[in-house]
């Protein structure tokens, strides 16, 4: 009985971990001899893992991952030319600590949006807030929010996460009115949050993706690598092959 009532107040505290753990750490505790100090810190480690876990799952949710990737899940031989040290680094989080940028550049095929992706998910299993989207839909969504007066909430939407993916910058032309929103997205981080862009154009031909605004390219350009990385990837379509 006086176990159930413990349950019942833990549950109560809302430590619904430690009350599920309750009868299987005492167990232990007898069989190990354990003190009531370390089955008190057994318990307040499962409680704590399991509040982890459920905030990483949170994370990945808000995060809008159209799948789950990994960074041991790419193939790092495929491509022709690709510097997997630099791909590494991005992945201890240091940019994101410093507010800074990735551009991950190459055709069409080559992983860029793998890469993007298993960052992501990694962002998130350690804490960082996260949103994933493709250069398209963070356009449309914000001209859908000056249509319905609803811009700030849309903008604070892409500007609040630590980190921003926008992925297939260059896949599709943008309009004036396209190509100002996006500026607006890109401005609004600079130096406040970090973002990792994808896209299958050079730098040279960013003018003409985004309405023939050369001066706008240069000005985005501009903000995305003044704290960046350039990561280039060369090579042939892995989903062709």
């Amino acid at each position: 009985m006086k176990i159930e009532s413990l349950k019942q107040a833990l549950t109560t505290l809302h430590l619904k971990t430690m009350a599920e753990m309750l009868e299987e750490i005492l167990k232990q505790g007898e069989r190990e001899n354990l003190s009531a100090v370390d089955i008190l810190s057994l318990l307040a480690s499962q409680e704590m893992a399991a509040r982890e876990q459920r905030r990483v799952k949170t994370r990945v949710a808000q995060a809008n991952f159209p799948v789950l990737k990994t960074l041991d899940a790419f193939d790092f031989a495929f491509p022709k030319s690709i510097n997997k040290s630099q791909i590494l680094n991005l992945f201890n989080l240091h940019f994101i600590e410093k507010k800074e940028n990735a551009i991950l550049m190459g055709p069409p095929g080559t992983g860029k949006t793998h890469i993007g992706l298993a960052l992501g998910y990694h962002a998130c299993q350690h804490g960082i807030k996260t949103l994933f989207t493709t250069a398209m839909n963070l356009i449309n969504q914000l001209s859908a929010s000056l249509a319905d007066h609803s811009f700030l909430k849309a903008m604070k939407l892409f500007t609040s996460p630590r980190l921003l993916i926008i992925d297939e910058l260059g896949y599709l032309p943008v309009d004036k009115q396209g190509a100002e929103l996006l500026f607006q997205v890109i401005s609004n981080r600079y130096e406040c949050g970090s973002v990792v862009v994808t896209t299958n154009r050079a730098f040279r031909d960013w003018g003409a993706i985004l309405n023939n605004d050369n001066t706008l390219a240069s000005a985005m350009i501009d903000r995305l690598v003044h704290h960046g990385v350039l990561v280039q990837i060369k090579g042939d379509s892995y989903r062709v092959k």
